[in-house]
């Protein structure tokens, strides 16, 4: 039986998911990597690719029962697979924002209840959940999103104190813009509004541009195989970007951090003034 450490990586299609199984190959681990539709899925030299679409529960469990049944067991899961979704907060269904919650946050839940039961009987394992910027900083029209991944951090920390007792750490992984096609090509809400038009298309190229000017994934696949691999640290921000944004929003005020979002975004700044109201 192989000593390797047995990593399961979820959403290997493309992308950091991707990137991130190639890494941990080349590492020496024992690599599975996981994908909505095998017949459609291109092979990965060295990864063992496994049918699982985080958003079916039956789907999951079948596609974890497979791994344990051919690796034994499970060293490391790395909860990478996600969607994007640009728009307005008032312009977004309460359909489209379940769907992604759907990925995002009730994906990982799935992966990690599935998971769970085998790392708790072999009294360890790792769990690396990749976040983002957008789970400690607000992001306009991107607020769904970044309301998932506000929602991994918490799922994530809390996990953490529930599972320490069985040898298990939870890890979150917090990148930038990264040069993938998931900010590129992120949906936009199905009926938007024509009171946003202007902010909404200016946040759209400032994303796009922002993405054709991003590093590619190594940084971040570094970030998640230290978070997978190396001594436990709470979170993880890749070097450059992510990791000054981390800085920037621990230490300075609410005014810079908030002008700062909006020129990043291209609004200008806009001052609300309030009238006084007398309280009886």
């Amino acid at each position: 039986m192989s000593t390797s450490p047995v990593i399961v990586v979820t959403g290997v299609s493309s992308g950091i998911g991707r990137a991130a199984a190639e890494h941990f190959v080349k590492r020496g681990c024992q690599v599975f990597g996981t994908v909505r539709d095998l017949a459609k899925a291109d092979p990965i030299p060295g990864v063992v690719l496994i049918e699982l679409d985080v958003r079916r529960d039956d789907s999951v469990r079948r596609g974890i029962e497979a791994i344990v049944a051919k690796a034994k067991r499970i060293d490391v899961l790395v909860n990478n697979a996600g969607v994007s979704l640009l728009g307005a907060t008032e312009e977004t269904s309460i359909a489209e924002a379940q769907a992604l919650f759907d990925t995002n946050v009730f994906g990982t839940l799935r992966t990690i209840q599935a998971v769970l039961p085998h790392m708790r009987a072999q009294r360890a394992g790792r769990i690396v959940n990749v976040s983002s910027v957008l789970g400690f900083l607000p992001a306009p029209y991107m607020g769904l999103y970044s309301a998932s991944k506000h929602a991994v951090e918490g799922l994530s920390e809390t996990l953490d104190h529930e599972v320490r007792r069985f040898g298990i750490r939870v890890v979150l992984v917090e990148p930038s813009y990264t040069k993938t096609s998931l900010d590129v090509n992120a949906p936009q809400a199905a009926s938007p509004l024509a009171a946003y038009d202007g902010e909404r298309d200016a946040v759209v190229r400032a994303i796009q541009h922002s993405v054709r000017n991003a590093p590619e994934p190594d940084r971040v696949v570094a970030a998640i195989a230290d978070a997978a691999l190396g001594a436990w640290r709470m979170r993880r921000t890749p070097k450059g970007e992510a990791s000054l944004l981390k800085v920037l929003r621990r230490f300075m005020p609410f005014g810079p951090v908030d002008a700062a979002v909006r020129k990043t975004f291209g609004l200008g700044l806009v001052e609300i003034y309030l009238p006084s109201v007398a309280w009886s």
